[in-house]
């Protein structure tokens, strides 16, 4: 956290806030982000966002290098019922999930409410992707997921992320875990599969 600071995009939509800034700074702030590689990232961040804090749905951070105040990347958290089958988890997962989710036994399944990570992008314009590395950025939405966890409870966050097994291997390394898959549409309407992996704190 020497490098990088993060920000709640709530406190640019803070009406009359002291520090002189609102949503048309933020929208400024983000004009200029760009992920060519997951060109859904961007569309979130510039068309979602800021509506999706608005009402409560999820909540997002800016990163922005502590050098010079540039964007550096983003990510978004959600509260959200996970539902986990309980044959694919070892008995130390099991014996965590028991203490805070509800156990189908007919399904085998474990359901409890838990942090996602939504979105997670880095900026490449004019190369920022550059000076902040994918564990750094996952680093510093975890150090947010952990405050909200000592703020409120609560033991899961998990992810979704493309079937891409140089990514996979990357939230692996990471302490993230492979336990479902789940099939959505992109911001185009193509359907496409999505991983989902759980991290237990």
């Amino acid at each position: 956290m020497d490098k990088f600071s993060y920000i709640n995009i709530r406190e640019y939509l803070i009406q009359d806030n002291p520090n002189g800034i609102g949503e048309a700074d933020l929208q400024e702030a983000i004009s200029d982000f760009s992920c060519p590689r997951n060109p859904d990232v961007e569309h979130f961040l510039k068309n979602n966002a800021i509506e999706f804090t608005k009402k409560n749905q999820s909540v997002t951070y800016l990163v922005l290098s502590n050098e010079d105040g540039m964007l550096v990347g983003y990510f978004t958290i959600a509260l959200k019922p996970i539902t986990v089958n309980a044959n694919k988890m070892s008995n130390t997962v099991k014996r965590k999930l028991e203490r805070i989710s509800k156990l189908d036994e007919a399904a085998g399944t474990y359901t409890a409410a838990a942090f996602l990570i939504a979105q997670l992008g880095k900026n490449f314009t004019n190369r920022l992707n550059e000076r902040i590395s994918g564990e750094e950025l996952l680093d510093v939405a975890w150090t947010v997921v952990k405050e909200l966890q000592y703020a409120a409870g609560g033991m899961v966050s998990f992810l979704e992320a493309d079937r891409k097994e140089k990514l996979l291997e990357f939230y692996r390394k990471n302490g993230f875990r492979e336990f479902d898959v789940k099939i959505v549409e992109d911001s185009e309407g193509n359907p496409h599969e999505l991983v989902q992996l759980l991290r237990l704190m």
